[in-house]
């Protein structure tokens, strides 16, 4: 990331000037940058004229893949001088590559597998250049962690890792815990010895970027040693571009985190550390609308690229179809690079037409258009609609096909069955689909008989509020009030109430702070108009119209029979540039610890106070679910962040019953004592680097409450997660039957990506919210083999498999939140 501070060589000289030379002490040195972030022409020749200019100094590397693509071309000698310095791979060697992720993603802000597709992707293209690099410790000069990144980094032959980050915390930090070396455990249980920030490594005073690592001054490896750490290590991979050389110049050892970990840092005493995703403390401007948008195509993209490639599989399998390997490895490389840290917290940076913002854009459709070819979008369906499931349990949902001319229907499946279907105001066609597991099902459409309009129970009262009724709930919205939620029966949870009646807050109100107008403004300050969009047996569609501070706003609020999810959809018509959020400071300074953009308390919020007692928080992360140990999620400081990031969901349960919150995008969102749950739909102001975050145009938002019974696990929020990631797609059909590839007999069991490697299928399993015990994957057809194997491909053991009725039966034990992979070859279908 580009963020050169004026005074930077000033701070270094003086830094080192001023570092502790009589006690032996370490420093990782090296480069953090690449094609898209920095990397100036020429900058391989500088790099390789400082290796030669001292021979003692050795660095660690954060490079773009990509960047070797150009260095190879634009600077042919520097390049191989660079190969060849780089060959001598062992533990005396002098270059270490520490992260090779495709796209230097955050990790945090995308799902599991996309994690792992940033260490395949650039590993692979890294050995297209250096075909001996190891790959043995990660670290990351941003706060590029999360907390299930030990089994992965394990499956992929890692024996070590760092989580300091002390010249770029920027956006966060990892929390200060333990000495030399940890044995930092992830959700699974898998330990991996790590270099953490240092118990005693201390946020550096005037600064919002540094820990006292940063420089290895007196007082840090002072510190260091009076707390035990004999060997201590400070860090700094530089910027590509900055022409420093060795950042301590002679005030240190160099060394590789490969050979620092291996032979000279204390591993014997290491203390697990069972971490938390609370541990990585981060913060991003959450609420800014280009981060919201940022996000959001990032998550569609996502979604959709999960869809297409397992559908791709089918295809390949099922149609004899060619496998797409080239789409799809363009659709994944160019989702890794829209994951870029830079792309979330410098968004603006950049030339005009080529900043982050116009970068994402191009990657994520990109990705989009391989995907929607591959799904074959906006292709007419016509007559028999084909209704893809990519979850590996069965489903039966409603699905809409827009524009349908009829005035009556009949849908039938594959074998001739009619289904409940409806034409829709909006002259689209609504049915009842049921999908077996990864496979897809057909359905004919057709003229039906009129039939008499079916009456629902939607009404409205005698005192003006709206009731709409299904078989799972009972809801009442105020227009009074802004069109607020004052009543939520659970009908399948005993007909619990979920609206907390006595808060000083109301169900699904917009709150904020306006700070042009020196004023909290809510949602409930004026009345709302409301009106039934849609009013059918299948779903209702209430449409509420109002205004907050001035600025009107649209909430479609749909509920469906037989469906838990209540799916929300708001749009906000910004009338000029609000400004939203905290009081901004007069002058914007770097140091100052306080800043407007960190205080979610003033920023525009959607609430959800909830009829439930002594509430615990759990909220998901990259193949992982975090129990909260937050008191509130508010901080209003650098020094204090306090990871409040909502991935795709926040659960408040209080044991026995509990909602569950997604949304559309990453953002963050808000809870405590005595303040309900909720999520940032706005900020606006000065932010990172003085920028002002403004809006562009209106605000759309797409978020869901799931009301269920005990806890988050074994109420299947995960489950109702993968079904919200990845609905029911819509393809053309014709006569062919029904068709399922595999299934796994716990529910709590997921199966996050399938694909072929020849005549081989490979499937990634992720035990979500299960037990340690042996379950079932049954998959369609017989294999010659079924081996389980890493993520780097090398194989682990042979699994027993029995045949029952045409399928392979696999028995395997996973911990929760474990993920593994298995291989089937020669995979062989009868369809």
């Amino acid at each position: 990331m580009k963020h050169t501070i004026l005074c930077l060589a000033v701070l270094c000289t003086v830094g080192a000037g001023r570092s502790f030379a009589q006690q032996q002490h370490y420093f990782i040195d090296g480069y953090h940058g690449g094609k898209y972030g920095h990397y100036p022409a020429g900058y391989t020749q500088y790099i390789v004229e400082q290796l030669q200019a001292h021979p003692d100094w050795k660095i660690n590397l954060e490079i773009e893949p990509e960047t070797w693509d150009v260095a190879k071309v634009e600077e042919p000698a520097a390049y191989a001088a660079f190969k060849q310095l780089f060959a001598d791979q062992s533990d005396a060697g002098r270059i270490e590559y520490v992260n090779p992720g495709y796209g230097q993603s955050y990790l945090y802000t995308g799902s599991g597998e996309s994690m792992i597709r940033q260490f395949s992707y650039g590993m692979q293209h890294i050995r297209q250049h250096f075909p001996g690099a190891v790959f043995s410790t990660y670290s990351s000069e941003e706060p590029c962690f999360t907390s299930a990144l030990p089994q992965v980094l394990l499956s992929f032959g890692f024996k070590y890792a760092s989580l300091k980050n002390p010249n770029t915390c920027w956006g966060g930090y990892t929390r200060a815990f333990g000495g030399e070396v940890v044995q930092w455990q992830g959700p699974d249980g898998s330990k991996l010895p790590t270099v953490p920030r240092y118990g005693v490594e201390a946020l550096l005073p005037n600064s919002t970027w540094q820990s006292t690592a940063w420089n290895n001054s007196s007082e840090y490896i002072q510190s260091a040693l009076a707390a035990g750490i004999r060997q201590p290590v400070g860090m700094c991979l530089q910027d590509a571009g900055w022409r420093n050389g060795p950042w301590l110049k002679r005030q240190a050892k160099y060394e590789t985190w490969r050979n620092y970990i291996g032979h000279v840092a204390d591993t014997q005493h290491a203390a697990v550390w069972a971490f938390s995703q609370e541990d990585v403390q981060v913060s991003l401007v959450w609420g800014a609308q280009v981060l919201q948008q940022i996000a959001q195509q990032v998550r569609q993209a996502e979604n959709k690229l999960t869809a297409a490639e397992k559908y791709a599989v089918i295809s390949s399998l099922v149609q004899g179809s060619v496998w797409p390997k080239a789409a799809l490895d363009s659709a994944w490389k160019s989702l890794l690079l829209s994951q870029h840290h830079d792309c979330w917290i410098v968004p603006y940076n950049g030339r005009k037409g080529d900043t982050w913002i116009d970068k994402v854009q191009h990657w994520t459709d990109n990705t989009l258009r391989v995907s929607d070819s591959i799904l074959m979008q906006g292709a007419e369906t016509g007559r028999a609609v084909r209704v893809l499931n990519t979850t590996a349990t069965a489903r039966e949902e409603w699905v809409v096909v827009p524009g349908y001319k009829g005035r009556s229907v009949k849908v039938t499946d594959s074998k001739g069955k009619p289904v409940k279907a409806y034409v829709q105001r909006d002259s689209s066609l609504i049915f009842k689909a049921s999908v077996a597991p990864m496979g897809y099902n057909v359905y004919h459409i057709g003229e039906g008989t009129k039939t008499v309009p079916v009456a629902t129970r939607n009404k409205q009262l005698a005192d003006g509020r709206y009731q709409i009724e299904t078989d799972q709930y009972k809801m009442t919205i105020d227009p009074a009030r802004g069109g607020v939620i004052t009543s939520l029966i659970a009908k399948q949870l005993n007909n619990r109430e979920m609206v907390d009646r006595k808060h000083a807050r109301s169900f699904n109100e917009l709150r904020g702070y306006f700070y042009q107008q020196s004023a909290w403004r809510s949602s409930t300050d004026t009345a709302a108009t409301v009106s039934l969009k849609e009013d059918n047996p299948a779903r209702t569609v209430v449409a509420i119209k109002g205004a907050i501070g001035g600025h009107p706003f649209t909430q479609l609020i749909t509920l469906a029979n037989a469906t838990r999810r209540i799916d929300m959809q708001l749009t906000i018509d910004w009338q000029g540039e609000p400004g939203i959020g905290a009081p901004p400071a007069i002058h914007y300074r770097v140091e100052d610890y306080h800043k407007a953009f960190y205080n979610d308390s003033f920023k525009l919020q959607v609430l959800l106070p909830l009829n439930l007692a002594q509430q615990q928080v759990s909220k998901d992360a990259p193949y992982d679910v975090t129990a909260s140990r937050l008191t509130n999620t508010f901080f209003s400081s650098w020094d204090s962040i306090k990871n409040n990031v909502m991935l795709h969901w926040a659960d408040v349960t209080d044991g026995k019953t509990g909602l569950a919150l997604f949304t559309d995008h990453t953002t963050s969102y808000v809870h405590g004592e005595n303040y309900p749950l909720g999520f940032i739909v706005q900020f606006t102001g000065t932010a990172l680097w003085g920028r002002n975050y403004n809006v562009t145009g209106p605000t759309n938002v797409h978020y869901v409450i799931v009301p269920h019974s005990d806890a988050w696990d074994a109420g299947g929020v995960s489950e109702e997660a993968v079904r919200w990631c990845e609905p029911l797609e819509l393809l053309p059909g014709n006569n062919e039957s029904a068709f399922s590839l595999l299934s796994v007999a716990d529910q709590r069991w997921q199966v996050p990506a399938i694909m072929m490697d020849g005549n081989d299928l490979l499937v990634r399993l992720y035990n979500a919210a299960g037990d340690d015990q042996e379950h079932t994957l049954s998959v369609s057809g017989t294999a010659s083999a079924v081996i389980l194997e890493r993520l780097d491909g090398q194989s682990l053991e042979k699994l027993p498999t029995q045949q029952q009725i045409g399928k392979t039966v696999i028995r395997l034990a996973i911990p929760r939140f474990g993920i593994r992979t298995i291989r089937l070859k020669n995979i062989n279908i009868q369809h």
